[in-house]
């Protein structure tokens, strides 16, 4: 179309050129009318009057005729805008089916419907991914092309230890995560994140919002994953050990205490039976030391699951602290405390922890301090010594592992693996506040008053 034609189209609105065809369309009618008219042998005054009223007439029939069409497309335009607005709700209203203009408001109908039902899985789609990326325990971060923080879990914000009014806008650089943006390598396992040391998974990509790049940084914390392939390891370790060692020891210590009354009252006195009937007593109590020993590894491989149920937390305290004749033990706890656990078990842990305690003191003095306490809706037990602290903490949850002479180095895997099982940790730190170390037991949504 030529640039005169299209300006003339702007100057005469879709309105206005409806108008006109439907005028010069009843023009020839009007013409024919007045020329019928004029041939008719009647007074001026009645021809002036018919020819008013066919004028009327056909005027009427051009409006009639401009409005059947102007009016659907009114409608049909409030509708589009109301899509545009993002109200999928409304309809158009269809007078017939089988002509283009009720085909045409049935297909925008149809669409609005389409529209809809597709913004409804979409809200439900991504109320159920902000349900899994708040609920997640996996830290979730987007950064855009300037490396500045767009959105962030609540995992995240507990890792970076920021709060979630400030997270919003700042850079990589400044969180220390501009590394992790720069790598080419989708995922890593790093000792150290924001400061905070361990074992993590990072993965990086990258996805387009509004045709920008933007970053998606996911950090999980793998020591758990980690420590439980370790403990299958060790159980299996343990069960194949135990089970082949334990077939060897039984008859090397039937036969030794055999050998043994045999020589007893064949050989008569003297050094040499004394020697041997002492070298037989030693094979067979080193065997059943030997098995006492695998059997207290194998708990590690049959630790039965927990049985927890709400238990007072004040008189299993005191349980434990009758266990040192030299009142030692300092215990603490809201004597409303109650906590769900199992509590055979974690009083065993709560043993171990104050024995390890206990054996850490001067000989001269020293104390310990057991704590219960509720953090928020979860249960936290610290038990304090005043000992040298820790000097080897990287070993500490190594089964078989021990700095104390005749040490077994289960206690301490065993009782994280007991705190784990309820769905809590166990950390050994050196004290900040004073010399010494401490244990602390956390098991979420396991405490009450």
């Amino acid at each position: 179309m030529s640039e005169p034609a299209v300006r003339a189209r702007a100057r005469w609105p879709f309105e206005r050129r409806v108008t006109a065809l439907a005028m010069a369309l009843a023009l020839p009618a009007l013409a024919l009318g007045v020329f019928v008219l004029s041939a008719l042998d009647v007074s001026h005054v009645l021809r002036a009057c018919l020819i008013i009223l066919l004028v009327l007439l056909i005027g009427g029939t051009a409006a009639l005729l401009r409005e059947s069409i102007i009016q659907p497309l009114r409608g049909l335009a409030n509708v589009v805008e109301a899509y545009r607005a993002g109200d999928y709700t409304v309809r158009g209203r269809r007078s017939a089916k089988g002509d283009a203009l009720g085909d045409l408001v049935g297909e925008i109908n149809d669409l609005g419907r389409t529209l809809h039902e597709q913004r409804l899985r979409a809200m439900e789609a991504t109320a159920l991914l902000d349900k899994l990326v708040g609920d997640i325990d996996v830290a979730v971060l987007a950064f855009d092309g300037a490396h500045e923080l767009r959105l962030a879990n609540p995992a995240a914000i507990r890792l970076l230890g920021i709060e979630v009014g400030t997270a919003l806008g700042r850079r990589a650089a400044d969180l220390a995560l501009d590394e992790f943006l720069d790598d080419a390598r989708p995922t890593r396992i790093v000792g150290a994140v924001a400061g905070r040391s361990g074992r993590w998974q990072v993965t990086h990509g990258t996805f387009r919002e509004s045709g920008l790049v933007q970053h998606l940084l996911i950090i999980a914390d793998v020591r758990q994953a980690l420590r439980d392939e370790e403990r299958l390891a060790w159980q299996r370790l343990i069960r194949v050990i135990g089970h082949e060692v334990n077939n060897s020891l039984t008859p090397i210590r039937s036969l030794a205490e055999t050998l043994r009354d045999m020589l007893q009252r064949t050989l008569g006195p003297g050094q040499s039976r004394e020697e041997t009937l002492e070298a037989l007593g030693v094979i067979a109590d080193r065997t059943e030391g030997l098995g006492r020993f695998l059997a207290q590894y194998s708990r590690l491989a049959r630790l039965p699951p927990p049985r927890p149920r709400w238990i007072p937390a004040a008189p299993l305290l005191a349980r434990v602290a009758v266990l040192d004749p030299e009142r030692r033990i300092e215990t603490g706890s809201d004597p409303d405390l109650e906590a769900c656990v199992d509590e055979d078990q974690l009083e065993q842990v709560l043993i171990n922890l104050v024995k390890n305690a206990l054996e850490s003191q001067a000989p001269d003095g020293g104390h310990v301090a057991v704590r219960a306490q509720s953090r928020g809706g979860g249960l936290s037990i610290t038990v304090l010594d005043s000992g040298p602290g820790i000097a080897n903490p990287d070993n500490l949850f190594v089964p078989f592992f021990t700095t104390k002479p005749g040490g077994s180095g289960v206690g301490l895997a065993l009782s994280r693996q007991i705190i784990e099982a309820h769905g809590g940790t166990l950390r050994l730190d050196n004290r900040s506040d004073a010399r010494g170390a401490v244990a602390t037991v956390e098991i979420p949504g396991a405490a009450r008053r």
